[in-house]
């Protein structure tokens, strides 16, 4: 397959630790099996005792056991030994310690009763995982940003977010992201999935409140001809197109109650059927999901199930809003200057900059780079000036009040927004062509459209550039 390591069993040695004799030996005898150096040890006492004279490539412990347990033999390994690898066992109802147990720093977990087949897959893919990261544990602090998939700051809120991504990509479990709108959730869900093993798969986002309710159960599962009308063939679902890859479920928090089911039950059972059929269809699909409501509050009232929320939460990254990281705004807007015109080297002046740092941005990076977007387009120079901000950020001051947003006020008799977009494309259309001396290609260029495009643009707002023929 392809981004997998070629790995040699023999030269791996695993440690198996429980006081489960029976579960030792059929753990033992399989990984054997299977071409891996296998010892065992009764207890983490034990296990504590034959790592002062052995180093282990993987270690798979049980969590209740007498004497030292396996949290805390957990610990001991993170300081001592960081490149092994732990696997924790636990019993169904024990799910909470697990994760507990992977947060501080174990690869995977193992629930009573499993199956052969399932150990084989965790194992072989945490011994990947660890060759992975010690080829590439060195890497500099720009490569590590380029890894994080475009995450942009230096603060300590996204350093510990850096930190906390390449842990959880490590895993297979589910991960909820959640924060404000335009925190950058879908650039975190596609870090963690290319800094993973599932890297090289597919990576298929869908936005669970942008679909229809009656198209959704088919657009995730698929269907078979003639399932309903309109299906003249049969169609595979996002969760097939996406298996051994990741499913981002974006706005989760719109899902609708029977969809709500019927997810639950994949992520359990790890199959489904497509609308129609009857044959169930297995998949090994990763599921990240966000939203930027309050999930607990949506249980609480009934809209939201509880355990679907537990088997999304295994693992949650809280994004921070832009507001509480502000000493990243300088980084952020010569990024997003960059990627908006190829260049380098924005500057901005001294006024404008303190009224960047001084707004709430209610609309996060989101709201920061359609700011910048503006001011490039209409700014007259490479300079960003106060003058050039909008009057929502030129009032802002320390001290005053802090303004809403960027957009107009709305009035509760309504508001035209067709009108309100017009008069702002006619406007952008238009310094553009001063820009560039009323030529159409190179206003196109500028903004980033096609020639045809600026054509249909002008003709619709009557605009006639200095080069119409």
């Amino acid at each position: 397959m392809t981004g997998r390591c070629l790995l040699d069993n023999k030269d791996f040695r695993i440690l198996i630790v429980d006081d489960e004799e029976s579960l030792r030996e059929v753990l033992s005898i399989m990984l054997h099996r299977e071409g891996y150096r296998v010892e065992a040890a009764v207890d983490g006492a034990q296990a504590l005792a034959r790592l002062k004279d052995h180093a282990y490539d993987l270690i798979i412990s049980d969590i209740k056991m007498p004497r030292v347990g396996g949290f805390e033999l957990l610990r001991h390994v993170r300081e001592t030994s960081p490149d092994t690898v732990m696997i924790m066992i636990t019993a169904f109802s024990s799910t909470e310690e697990a994760v507990e147990a992977m947060k501080q720093g174990a690869y995977d977990y193992i629930t009573k009763p499993f199956k052969n087949e399932e150990i084989r897959i965790i194992v072989r893919n945490a011994l990947e995982r660890r060759t992975l990261r010690q080829e590439s544990r060195r890497i500099s602090d720009g490569a590590r940003r380029q890894a994080m998939g475009g995450l942009i700051g230096q603060s300590r809120c996204m350093q510990e977010l850096y930190d906390l991504i390449e842990k959880v990509a490590a895993t297979r479990v589910n991960v909820l992201i959640t924060g404000e709108s335009g925190t950058g959730k879908e650039v975190v869900a596609k870090a963690i999935h290319y800094n993973s093993d599932r890297r090289d798969l597919p990576f298929i986002p869908i936005n669970c409140g942008a679909i229809p309710e009656n198209l959704l159960e088919s657009e995730l599962f698929g269907h078979e001809k003639g399932s309903f009308t309109g299906a003249i063939s049969q169609k595979q679902g996002l969760f097939e197109v996406a298996n051994q890859g990741t499913l981002f479920l974006d706005e989760i928090g719109e899902l609708p109650p029977m969809m709500q089911v019927k997810l639950l039950r994949v992520i359990q059972e790890r199959e489904f059927r497509r609308v129609g059929g009857t044959k169930n269809i297995r998949c090994d699909v990763r599921v990240i999901a966000a939203t930027n409501k309050d999930l607990e509050a949506e249980v609480k009232n009934g809209t939201f199930r509880e355990d679907l929320f537990y088997r999304l939460n295994v693992i949650r990254i809280e994004l921070p809003p832009l507001r509480e990281r502000r000493e990243d705004i300088p980084l952020l807007v010569e990024h997003l200057y960059q990627k908006l015109t190829g260049r380098t080297g924005y500057q901005i002046e001294e006024a404008a900059m303190r009224r960047l740092l001084e707004y709430r941005w209610p609309g996060n990076i989101r709201e920061l780079e359609n700011l910048i977007e503006r001011c490039v387009v209409l700014g007259a120079s490479d300079k960003l000036t106060a003058q050039a901000l909008p009057l929502p950020l030129q009032a802002t001051a320390s001290g005053g009040a802090e303004p809403a947003g960027i957009g107009p006020e709305i009035p509760d008799s309504g508001f035209d927004l067709d009108a309100y977009l017009g008069g702002i494309e006619q406007e952008i259309l238009q310094k553009a062509l001063e820009k560039t001396g009323g030529v159409r290609k190179k206003a196109a260029e500028l903004l980033g459209i096609s020639f045809r495009s600026i054509r249909y643009r002008l003709a619709k707002f009557g605009i006639s550039p200095d080069d119409e023929e």
